[in-house]
């Protein structure tokens, strides 16, 4: 659909007063139009599009601005609402089906390949590994594991459990080059969103998908796995009803409810995981705010990990816990 630079434009300023009335960010407007007008960024701040004769939108404005009034009066995620989320330096497609995959995620990825260099670095001295110090820095360079070491760990097993989109799978595909990932989730309709993105990105060679329960559906990798990397749910379930309206009204709670305390999932992957863990295979989770401790006494006392340790997101807030299997 061709329209001129000024209806744009107009269109624009108009959403900006609607945005700001209704507490919704102003980037959220140029988001929409980089992925529906594809303008980019310097173009929005500056402008410069105003005066473009004709500018091709992926829908007519009528459509816009049906999509934009989604968003201020259904509180529709602009995610759900253009069907793409970007994270890493990946673009995911996201449909209600999954939770959309937040900024905060991405460090799982980097501190799983730092995981990885510490153990192999350490091994190849023949001496203890040791964890990952912090501060990571989001979207690290990628790891080329034979580069390090050959053999068994240039064809490792890592898992994804739920899975979702698929975005944490997809990482640690792209950054583990030479790693096979295990992809698992309850929900076919996510499992349907992940395979989509996995193909899209190229990586369906590398990510295998499977629907089930957490572990279930990998016997076949009992004593085999490299690492375990969840985004569990984690909220408790008092706490899912009073979160901002984007999330409790659009985002499957599947994902989010975490039991009567949030760690019931956590403390299932805790229980089941050294059954599927090699010596020395990885167990790193995101969690909720104030959940640390609860989290490294599970592993700390369960006497089957060793070198337990908690990671902050960028906001500096506790959000990670990573252990080796002894």
């Amino acid at each position: 659909m061709l329209v001129s630079g000024l209806e744009v434009w107009q269109w624009m300023n108009q959403a900006k007063t609607e945005a700001i009335a209704s507490d919704i960010p102003l980037a959220e407007i140029d988001w929409l139009l980089q992925e529906l007008a594809g303008l980019d960024r310097l173009a929005l701040r500056l402008e410069s599009f105003k005066d473009l004769p004709k500018i091709e939108l992926k829908l007519s404005l009528s459509e816009l601005a049906q999509l934009w009034q989604r968003r201020l009066e259904e509180r529709v995620p602009m995610q759900y609402l253009t069907g793409v989320a970007h994270w890493r330096h990946f673009s995911l497609k996201v449909t209600p089906a999954v939770l959309i995959p937040r900024p905060e995620t991405e460090l799982l990825i980097d501190l799983a390949v730092e995981a990885v260099k510490s153990r192999l670095e350490a091994e190849n001295i023949n001496q203890k590994f040791t964890p990952p110090n912090p501060p990571l820095v989001r979207g690290g360079e990628d790891l080329n594991l034979s580069e390090l070491r050959g053999g068994e760990f240039a064809k490792s097993h890592w898992v994804d459990l739920g899975t979702g989109s698929g975005a944490i799978a997809i990482g640690l595909a792209s950054a583990l080059t030479n790693a096979t990932v295990y992809a698992v989730d309850c929900s076919s309709e996510a499992l349907a969103v992940a395979r989509l993105n996995a193909e899209n990105l190229g990586f369906a060679s590398r990510v295998n998908f499977y629907q089930g329960f957490w572990w279930e559906p990998l016997a076949f990798l009992k004593g085999q796995v490299s690492g375990m990397v969840s985004n569990p749910p984690y909220i408790p379930s008092s706490t899912v009803l009073s979160l901002e309206p984007e999330v409790v009204r659009h985002e499957p709670h599947l994902a989010l409810d975490g039991g009567f305390d949030g760690l019931e999932c956590i403390r299932h992957l805790v229980e089941t995981a050294p059954d599927y863990l090699e010596s020395g295979g990885v167990w790193l989770v995101e969690m909720m705010a104030g959940q640390a401790e609860a989290v490294a006494d599970m592993l700390q006392s369960h006497g089957s990990y060793g070198e337990v340790q908690i990671f902050s997101d960028l906001a500096g807030i506790d959000r990670f816990a990573l252990a080796y299997r002894l």
